[in-house]
């Protein structure tokens, strides 16, 4: 237990004074003796005549121990010297000898903190800025291809809404023009028969014609000798009809294009996709490489906030519709929702004033969580979905989860993935949705293919990407990376420890209800136990928590339905 390697430090639940067979909290850390300190044991560090000028820290802000490398010439001395002239490292023994004599040189420990400060201040850029803005823009593009598939198809709606307008337009005056047809015929019909109606009227004119000559030409017949000769009337006239032509008209492919309008892109400068500039994250990276260099151990990187002395109570109030604050969450309103274990969700402003009520069945679990947009989603665990509330108080189904029950939810703050502890037939899992609601990732067991989880009913994630879970069947705040290994299990201060409620801060830290304790225990990101931060406050059985973007904790009860708002930042 009182090692002082940091593999075994971050993997205990809390780290030991490592002076002689001191068993406190070793919150700091002697940067020359590289040992964890308890503060009384600090203090007697500081004062001894020995000791008094060694370099104590906290310990999350300790110098790394140069790894131990025997000299490749003297293999029984370690290398643990700089020469700057040479710019190679060197034992106590090879800079004793001739050939770097004179030589500047500089203490290798000390330069190793410095590399290793600034390794780390890289590895952070990647894991708090690099990588979750690259997955955002990815998560930008994919939002771009459903648009386009959307603006792509309604395109193609309309292209064939105007295609059967034309189409029945075509028609229509078809219509018309064969019923013109129709009507000319008709017409052309009219002036033949009347042709044909004189026609038979000269031919019955000549037929009575006829008989007069034959009844003249009679031999017995003296009318032919007292009459004048008969004349005969001309044929009629009558004209031949115009016939009728078909000029096609003058239309090609080109034209029924243009009729049916046009698809193109506007030629306009794209808009370039939005990066957040990296000065817009956390403190840690906005440290310059040379700032990094320059400063001679990460001790000088101090954050602008830090644990207060004591914790301070904001205010306190009832919450009209719930019956206990089993959870709670606040939105970017600064809007307070808390559910109880009866099913009530509901929604309130800073004074207490009942904003909406919603019946679920999301149990008595961390079930809720606010998003980035403003909203909140929240799951139902007999319906095995999960639904979100729009700003404008709308309630649509979003997630699906099949046949496992979802418990506990909680939306990231670093990219807006959704993470979900879930159970079914006696396993337990967590599952991470990207914010359009995807799955992307299960975690459910660890390296040695054991089960990570029993019960977990809260769920949360930290600045470094962790996942941490409050898992009460298995009595215990188990954290996982982003990857999804394993990093740490804590299992409380000795007695029994019954964790609920859990949330993290700017600073990293994670804070878990213990009913137990009946406090909230206060970890570092390593798991490192720090205090119970509520041990002078009187507070009955805290069970649900969240920070605000103002850094205050809100810490609900299971007994009663008030809500306490504390200040342990400054």
């Amino acid at each position: 237990m009182t090692s002082t390697s940091d593999e075994q430090a971050a993997g205990q639940h809390y780290l030991v004074c490592g002076i002689q067979v001191c068993q406190r909290n070793g919150q700091f850390y002697c940067n020359d003796c590289h040992l964890p300190m308890c503060e009384q044991c600090k203090d007697e560090h500081q004062t001894s005549p020995d000791t008094k000028n060694h370099d104590i820290v906290l310990y999350r802000q300790r110098k790394h121990r140069l790894p131990v490398k025997k000299c490749k010439l003297h293999s029984t001395k370690n290398v643990d010297i700089f020469c700057r002239e040479c710019n190679t490292p060197l034992c106590l023994k090879c800079f004793l000898g001739k050939e770097h004599k004179g030589h500047e040189i500089d203490d290798l420990e000390e330069i190793y903190a410095q590399k290793y400060a600034l390794w780390q201040g890289e590895f952070s850029k990647i894991q708090k800025y690099f990588l979750p803005t690259s997955e955002g823009l990815k998560t930008d593009i994919k939002e771009d291809v459903t648009e386009i598939k959307k603006i792509m198809e309604s395109i193609r709606t309309s292209m064939r809404a105007e295609a059967e307008s034309l189409k029945n337009l075509i028609d229509k005056v078809t219509s018309e023009k064969i019923e013109h047809t129709h009507t000319m015929e008709k017409s052309l019909f009219q002036m033949l028969k009347s042709q044909e109606t004189t026609y038979n009227d000269y031919n019955k004119y000549l037929e009575k014609l006829s008989d007069k000559f034959q009844e003249y030409l009679s031999t017995t017949n003296q009318k032919l000798l007292s009459s004048d000769i008969l004349k005969i009337q001309s044929i009629p006239e009558t004209s031949k009809p115009v016939q009728p032509v078909y000029m096609a008209g003058q239309f090609n492919r080109d034209d029924v294009a243009k009729l049916l309008g046009t698809v193109n892109i506007p030629n306009t400068e794209p808009e370039k996709r939005k990066i957040q500039p990296m000065e817009a994250v956390s403190s840690p990276m906005k440290f310059t490489e040379k700032q990094l260099e320059q400063s001679k151990e990460k001790s000088d990187m101090k954050p602008t906030l830090s644990l207060s002395s004591s914790v301070t109570k904001v205010r306190e109030y009832s919450v009209p519709g719930v019956d206990n604050a089993c959870h709670v969450s606040v939105d970017k309103s600064v809007r307070l929702w808390v559910s109880d274990d009866e099913g009530s969700l509901v929604q309130t402003d800073l004074q207490g004033n009942l904003l909406q009520k919603i019946k679920t069945s999301g149990g008595s679990d961390g079930y809720h969580t606010a998003t980035q947009d403003g909203g909140l989603i929240y799951t139902d665990q007999v319906k095995k979905v999960i639904n979100r509330i729009t700003p404008d108080r709308r309630i649509t189904e979003f997630i699906k989860t099949g046949d496992w029950e979802p418990l506990s939810l909680h939306s990231s703050h670093i990219n807006g993935d959704i993470l979900v502890g879930m159970i079914k037939d006696g396993r337990a899992k967590v599952t991470r949705y990207n914010k359009a609601g995807k799955e992307i990732q299960n975690i459910q067991r660890d390296n040695e293919g054991q089960e990570l989880y029993s019960d977990p009913c809260y769920i949360t994630e930290n600045i470094n990407g962790d996942i941490c879970t409050s898992d009460c069947g298995k009595e215990a705040v188990v954290v996982v990376d982003k990857s999804g290994q394993h990093r740490f299990s804590y299992t409380g201060q000795g007695s029994r420890f019954r964790p609920y409620g859990i949330c993290t801060d700017v600073l990293g830290h994670i804070m878990v209800c213990d009913i137990v304790s009946k406090n909230v225990h206060l970890l570092d990101e390593d798991g490192g136990y720090l205090s119970c931060i509520l041990s002078e406050q009187r507070i009955d059985i805290p069970r649900g928590v969240c920070v605000d973007e103002e850094n205050n904790l809100y810490v609900g009860q299971l007994a009663t339905n008030t809500v306490t708002v504390y200040k342990y930042l400054e």
